[in-house]
């Protein structure tokens, strides 16, 4: 198991269907996660700490979850099949785990509000996480001109 946070939350520009970004503590990996309009929307408010005036669905599942003694032990994204992605949360309750199955979006949501690590089963990492795109010294060199550069370096010179 790999633990990821939540890089960001958009959308696909080709399709235009809300995406979960997570990746790793060194961002070696990037974990592309297609999610729905509301799940994408619960995520994006924790992470912008979006104070909501009533408990959304998450919240009352963490509030339940917790008034019945139980805590939220982590999160796994466990598999991936047919291109469907596959998740448990574990709970805690009185040192006895328990496994629900749940959609990723939802225990990413969960997670987030409970402050419990997200983690990534290496399959799911192997097959179909993105690279870090390799470093490109050229474009590296082009950035650090133009963050050098000052309107003085366009005047004619006399």
């Amino acid at each position: 198991m790999l633990q990821m946070n939540v890089k960001l939350v958009g959308l696909d520009q080709a399709s235009m269907v809300p995406v979960v970004i997570l990746s790793d503590a060194e961002e070696r990996y990037y974990v592309p996660v297609v999610v729905g309009p509301a799940e994408a929307n619960a995520i994006a408010i924790v992470l912008e700490g979006v104070d909501t005036p009533r408990p959304l669905t998450h919240d009352l599942l963490l509030s339940t979850i917790n008034q019945l003694g139980a805590v939220v032990d982590r999160i796994v994204i466990t598999e991936l099949k047919d291109d469907v992605y596959y998740a448990r949360i574990i709970l805690t309750r009185n040192g006895q785990r328990i496994e629900l199955d749940a959609r990723p979006s939802d225990s990413i949501a969960l997670a987030l509000r409970a402050g419990a690590p997200i983690y990534v089963s290496e399959q799911i990492v192997t097959e179909s996480a993105m690279p870090k795109p390799a470093e490109d010294p050229e474009l590296e060199a082009f950035r650090e001109f133009l963050e050098n550069l000052s309107p003085d370096d366009f005047r004619k010179q006399q």
